[in-house]
């Protein structure tokens, strides 16, 4: 995923939340309303994920370190995630809390009647430029998967959150507008606080989405299954390697894959032919799928008598479609295997 797409999204979100959340504020000052005030306190909260998401991708650039051999590319996770926290609490949970005290005290909007719903329709405006920006970003790199499989597989988490936040501030204004709506209708101010208990439903629900897939992203995920596919298919190309023994792969970051593979190769006649071959099939790699930039590849020698028998190094194949299924209580790699990487 482009990063810079990401932050074009994130920046254009950022300005229309500030503007939305100063006249949502102003809105509230004058009337009261208590939807007008769970729509601020939104406002606000999105404006700090929206912080908080620059400030991640800015840490994740961070060069790796001895304690971080790998660098800090997961940090875009951890701040997406946090984001989810703040959306939960700061959001909806406050906006639960205010529908409840404006149904102890369900007064209506006696003063500025115009203004909540100018400002409602403003914000309307603001929110879907700042959504059709967040869906041209997308769409740059969505390719033709759903808007729900790219939610869920997006290895990048910044455009998925920005998406669900401008979703959800858009639905949550209607839902204000409802409230207020109906308050100045009727009179009665059981319904901007219907308004307002609406609106924190939709931020908790959300909020809950964000928190599960950004921990899916924080404990691991491996490659999406086509790429898994064409790295094989890139191991495999040429003479250097019989078949894959047994693959593993893992997001170091948004654009940055980790591939850890044994291979079978065949009998070579010196170290330096068994390390070139290593090496070309290393850019094979690199050149199928782009974010393979940290790759390990041991090679072992296939034994096909070792595999019946379920003993040796070539038992532990487990990658479909390149050899026998691995076998539990298989023995550890020999001592004396060869290794090579990069």
């Amino acid at each position: 995923m482009s990063a810079n797409g990401g932050t074009k999204a994130i920046v254009a979100a950022l300005f229309a939340n500030v503007g939305i959340a100063i006249t949502k504020f102003i809105a509230f000052l004058l009337t009261n309303s208590s939807s007008m005030l769970a729509e601020s306190i939104h406002s606000v909260a999105d404006s700090g994920n929206q912080a908080l998401l620059l400030l991640g991708g800015r840490r994740a650039k961070r060069a790796a370190t001895p304690e971080h051999p790998f660098g800090y590319g997961r940090e875009r996770y951890i701040y997406a995630f946090i984001v989810s926290i703040v959306l939960f609490s700061v959001g909806g949970l406050f906006a639960l809390y205010e529908a409840w005290h404006k149904a102890a005290d369900p007064h209506g909007i006696t003063s500025w009647h115009w203004v909540p719903v100018v400002v409602l329709v403003s914000a309307i405006g603001m929110e879907g430029f700042s959504f059709h920006t967040a869906i041209k970003e997308s769409n740059h790199v969505r390719g033709n998967q759903s808007w729900v499989h790219f939610i869920r597989r997006s290895k990048a988490p910044e455009l998925p959150v920005v998406l669900l936040e401008d979703f959800g501030a858009l639905v949550g204004l209607v839902f204000a507008l409802f409230g207020v709506g109906m308050t100045l209708i009727t009179g009665n101010g059981m319904w901007d606080a219907a308004g307002t208990a609406m609106i924190g439903v939709l931020l908790v629900v959300i909020a809950i989405v964000l928190a599960i897939e950004t921990k899916s992203l924080l404990l691991g995920e491996g490659a999406e299954p086509k790429d898994v596919a064409a790295i094989e298919r890139a191991v495999t190309a040429g003479p250097e390697v019989e078949r894959i023994i047994h693959m593993k792969t893992l997001y170091l970051g948004p654009e940055e894959l980790m591939v850890a593979a044994k291979v079978a190769v065949p009998a070579c006649e010196s170290a330096e032919e068994l390390a070139r071959g290593i090496n070309a099939v290393e850019t094979r790699i690199r050149a199928a799928v782009p974010v393979a930039r940290v790759i390990y590849l041991e090679p072992d020698i296939w034994s096909a008598a070792a595999a019946r028998a379920g003993t040796g190094t070539a038992a532990h194949t487990a990658v479909p479609g390149t050899g026998p299924a691995a076998v539990p209580g298989t023995a550890e790699p020999r001592a004396d295997e060869s290794r090579a990487g990069s």
